[in-house]
């Protein structure tokens, strides 16, 4: 019965990224809770030791995600150097290895908690969450240019009929 309204729970929930970023923020990482809840099949007490340890991951991801960015911003690999496109590769490795470390550790520090079974499928929720919010942005996307096609033969269709 769950597995029915988990669908339908991340379909509503991110109906509503329109009304406000920081609102719709919260309702995607309430639905991503629940689907790894679920998935993960946590117990109460794995999942108050868990979500901490969780979010602390989340957030140092974020963060090298952010320097990558950062380091990114304003580079153009056609008007660089040789010696800056170096600097540049060698830059993007040591965080890419800093992701590595970190997803090494907290692979670590959550085993503490959970089960190999349900790390494992904590990588498969948090794909699978990725692939549906995706899907749910093409589909929405679609509606949308459905709807400016809808639009656009009915001004045309009343432009014909004033003619």
């Amino acid at each position: 019965m769950k597995k029915i309204y988990l669908p339908i729970l991340i379909f509503l929930l991110t109906l509503g990224v329109s009304y406000g970023q920081t609102d719709a923020m919260e309702k995607l990482e309430a639905a991503k809770i629940a689907l790894i809840t679920e998935r993960l099949e946590l117990t109460p007490d794995q999942a108050e030791k868990f979500w901490p340890i969780y979010r602390q991951f989340a957030d140092e991801q974020k963060s090298l995600r952010r320097e990558f960015q950062q380091l990114k911003q304003g580079y153009d690999p056609s008007q660089a150097t040789e010696a800056q496109n170096q600097q540049m590769l060698d830059e993007g490795l040591k965080i890419r290895e800093k992701q590595l470390n970190l997803e090494k550790t907290y692979s670590s520090r959550m085993q503490e908690v959970i089960s190999t079974r349900q790390l494992m499928n904590l990588r498969k929720a948090e794909d699978d969450f990725k692939q549906m919010l995706l899907k749910r942005i093409k589909e929405q996307q679609q509606q949308r240019q459905d709807l400016q096609n809808q639009r656009l033969r009915n001004n045309e269709n009343m432009r014909q009929r004033k003619n």
